[in-house]
């Protein structure tokens, strides 16, 4: 009877028998199943290619604190910044994931709008991530998010981002959500050149998606370089 009820709580309370886009904090951002999955798996590509506590990461997204959870209590004072314009999902994540006293302690900064347009002046970004959002842009928003991504990042700064590879581009246009787009990497190329971008993808697993660098002039490649970006090559030169 206890581990029934103790069952029963814990999928209520985590939105486990929920779907993707179900209003719950943890199902809205996608599978609820796989939310500590996401979780490790941006944490740890970011320590991977370089991320210190003193670096300032723009979480694009960021959702009810998915990564934030993770990466709020490792950064100093005032180096998170997150974007989301459903104010409720990060409300709820603050509550139920890393609580107010956090919050207070190491000062991150959200926007809840659904671009930069809070930021005149270069936030002067290290490393950015857009995990599970440009699988839901048209090209018009891709192009806008580039655009906005390299005026705050430093000219050593990268934006890491997933997408849904296909051999045709999605004619859609705007934000489509819960539906997805796709499209053709040497599109996606294309427009980050035109944003001061290297583009590149990568090796590192993700469930349904793939990863891609888009890399300013002066970033150190060291750690993308290789066909596989592994903890043990950043242990090599930090």
């Amino acid at each position: 009877m206890f581990s029934k009820i103790f069952k029963n709580n814990r999928e209520e309370n985590l939105g486990l028998n929920l779907k993707p886009g179900d209003n719950h904090y943890r199902a809205y951002v996608g599978p609820p199943k796989d939310y500590d999955l996401i979780s490790a798996m941006v944490f740890n590509l970011l320590t991977c290619i370089g991320l210190r506590q003193d670096h300032r990461v723009l979480d694009i997204g960021c959702g009810s604190l998915r990564n934030g959870r993770l990466l709020i209590p490792y950064l100093n004072k005032n180096n998170y910044i997150g974007i989301e314009p459903n104010k409720w999902l990060v409300e709820d994540g603050i509550k139920n994931e890393i609580g107010r006293d956090l919050v207070k302690l190491k000062k991150p900064t959200f926007s809840y709008c659904d671009s930069m347009k809070e930021f005149n002046l270069p936030l002067n970004i290290d490393y950015a991530f857009a995990q599970s959002i440009f699988s839901h842009t048209g090209l018009d928003l891709l192009d806008k998010w580039l655009s906005d991504a390299s005026y705050h990042l430093k000219d050593d700064g990268i934006l890491l981002a997933t997408f849904l590879i296909d051999e045709k581009d999605s004619s859609d246009q705007g934000w489509i959500y819960p539906g997805c787009v796709k499209f053709i990497p040497e599109t996606v190329s294309k427009l980050a050149l035109k944003h001061g971008f290297n583009f590149k993808l990568l090796d590192w697993f993700h469930p349904r998606q793939s990863w891609a660098a888009f890399y300013k002039k002066d970033y150190d490649t060291k750690f993308i370089s290789n066909d596989i970006i592994t903890w043990n090559e950043f242990g090599k030169h930090s």
